[in-house]
């Protein structure tokens, strides 16, 4: 359990670094992500409909390609 959560804790620390890293004066941290070709946006008088679809799409395969990686950590040094 404290190797799990030592490796969530280093996961939050890097996600912070590289959100701090990516902020400057003019654009707030990450802005241009949902705001990507391909997610639709569409604004009327009363109405505002936002479905960011390109970003949704980027945010699964990082999950997924960091989840087969800790998956892969743990199964490849569980079996020594």
């Amino acid at each position: 359990m404290g190797k799990i959560l030592m490796l969530a804790g280093g996961l939050i620390v890097l996600a912070g670094i590289i959100i701090y890293l990516f902020e400057t004066k003019d654009v707030k941290g990450l802005s241009w992500f949902g705001n990507l070709p391909g997610d639709i946006k569409i604004e009327k008088e009363n109405f505002k409909f936002y479905f960011p679809f390109t970003s949704m799409i980027i945010v699964s395969i990082l999950l997924t390609l960091l989840i087969r990686l800790v998956s892969f950590i743990f199964n490849h040094f569980s079996n020594r």
